[in-house]
């Protein structure tokens, strides 16, 4: 159980430390396109920043997703790299359609890549509310569209 604990705690460890470059390279690439969008139109470049955002964090997740599977995998909790990779989609989406079952000597693994999975899904939530927080503000902060005073 020990064992168990400390693995799957390296492995969110793990995940943390793969993911949160990526969301650092989201924020700044946000930043530098913080003028851009301030610009009118603002639909537009809306949609584009939230593209954005939604595009790091599916590459964020697939990147942690794929972590856990190669760890079930190197382990020998399942045969094959797709059923590995299944479960841990399954299990980090919470999704549990209970179809692939892990090995009881390893369940306590599967909580905590179900429990990584929430918290990454958090995160990427909260980046995506802030991604269109930010994009609001600097619509409202922007010179009306003739650039004049009123």
């Amino acid at each position: 159980m020990l064992t168990q604990l400390l693995f799957g705690g390296g492995l969110i460890l793990v995940t943390a430390f793969f993911t949160a470059p990526g969301w650092w390279a989201l924020e700044v690439m946000l930043l530098r396109l913080r003028p851009w969008i301030a610009r009118p139109p603002h639909g537009p470049k809306l949609t584009v920043s939230l593209g954005l955002a939604m595009l790091m964090s599916i590459l964020m997740l697939t990147v942690a997703v794929w972590i856990w599977a190669l760890a079930f995998w190197g382990l020998g909790v399942f045969i094959t790299m797709e059923t590995s990779v299944y479960f841990s989609l399954v299990v980090f989406t919470t999704l549990g359609f209970g179809d692939v079952l892990m090995p009881p000597e390893w369940r306590l693994l599967g909580g905590l890549a179900a429990a990584n999975g929430l918290l990454i899904f958090g995160l990427l939530t909260a980046m995506l509310v802030e991604t269109l927080r930010q994009s609001r503000l600097h619509q409202r902060d922007a010179p009306p569209k003739g650039g004049g005073l009123s």
